[in-house]
């Protein structure tokens, strides 16, 4: 897994690349997050007990999107709270991207398929502010071998 910070430290993204492997449950976020992504590989056989989710009101006050990468390579350039470029990474067929603060554009590099995931219902044009993106020189994060967890 691969925290992303902004420059002041602020956790703007997390990418669990589609090669990912561990038996059991990992979850790979906080409990605070609005968004929870948690991986799990289990054995043939194992069960899931059945259940419900109980009725719990929750404060959401922004959007973290999901990305899931089906098809093709996109860049996602990371933005500070402030619209200020941070960096970008490259997202391949298999990664899964959690957006966490900040802000964020892609540029489809191949025909891209993805699977957006997010808080609802939809705001419409209250949901998002957009800005110009960033035209200087793009620094691409590399796959890090030292992973954050």
């Amino acid at each position: 897994m691969e925290k992303i910070k902004s420059d002041d430290g602020e956790v703007l993204a997390l990418v669990v690349r589609g090669d990912y492997d561990r038996e059991g449950i990992t979850f790979f976020t906080p409990d605070d997050y609005s968004q929870q992504i948690a991986y799990m590989h289990h054995p043939k056989g194992h069960i899931i007990m059945p259940h419900v989710h109980n009725e719990l009101r929750r404060e959401v006050l922004y959007t973290k999107e999901t990305i899931f990468m089906k098809k093709g390579h996109m860049r996602c350039d990371l933005y500070s709270e402030m619209n200020v470029y941070q960096e970008s990474i490259r997202l391949d067929a298999g990664d899964v991207l959690l957006l966490v603060s900040g802000g964020h554009g892609f540029v489809c590099e191949t025909e891209t398929e993805f699977f957006e995931i997010k808080q609802g219902p939809y705001a419409g044009d209250g949901d998002k502010t957009r800005f110009d993106p960033y035209c200087g020189e793009v620094i691409i994060r590399k796959r890090r071998e030292d992973k954050d967890e």
